[in-house]
């Protein structure tokens, strides 16, 4: 997702639908909401510093969105779908071994954040400052992710020794949540994918009968 997934409406006559008009006004405001989020924070953001960045006017805001928190949980929800979505595929292939699976989603998943990493600061840093409501999200998102990962360890040797496989998953999944968000938070973007090797090399000690 990038500025140019969201180009201005055609000027005069189109061909577009109304449906198709709402669309892409809505996609324009949930990416201005957390392009301006990812640069000044929640709390600092106004409708106003949306509305100036992808040129929509007030109205056409308040016809999509109730208020700003509104807006910013829509694309919360947006970034969230696409994190969990990048990492599905690789845990659904059958014919890997789990912690291949693991580390292709892992690869995936990394590169999705350093790619999209005004999203990543929007999700990872900020919806702590927007409220219960943004809270929930996150934690809900987190959760279903270690379900799925849970699932997917099932069939590993090593995993059967694991005495309670979701509270591993969760000290896991909260190790690199940290890890990720501290880099995004110092702007060492580039260390993100470098998490990897030392998470799956962890994972393969550990889950060696």
């Amino acid at each position: 997702m990038d500025e140019a997934d969201f180009a201005a409406l055609p000027r005069g006559r189109h061909n577009l639908t109304r449906d198709q008009v709402e669309s892409a006004q809505r996609g324009r405001l949930l990416y201005g909401m957390a392009m301006v989020v990812a640069e000044k924070g929640y709390a600092a953001t106004s409708v106003a510093d949306v509305l100036k960045r992808v040129h929509i006017s007030r109205d056409t805001f308040y016809q999509h969105f109730s208020d700003k928190e509104d807006c910013f949980l829509a694309a919360l929800d947006g970034c969230a779908a696409l994190l969990t979505n990048i990492v599905e595929v690789p845990l659904a292939e059958p014919d890997l071994d789990p912690l291949d699976q693991f580390d292709r989603a892992m690869a995936l998943y990394l590169n999705t954040i350093v790619a999209q990493s005004a999203l990543a600061k929007m999700y990872f840093l900020e919806s702590f400052a927007a409220g219960e409501r943004a809270r929930r999200i996150r934690f809900a998102v987190q959760a279903q992710m270690g379900r799925r990962i849970v699932e997917t360890f099932a069939g590993h040797p090593g995993w059967a020794g694991v005495p309670d496989p979701d509270f591993a998953v969760a000290v896991i999944g909260g190790a690199v949540s940290s890890m990720v968000m501290a880099a995004l938070a110092e702007d060492r973007i580039g260390d993100i994918p470098g998490l990897r090797e030392p998470i799956i090399a962890f994972l393969r000690y550990v889950l060696t009968p």
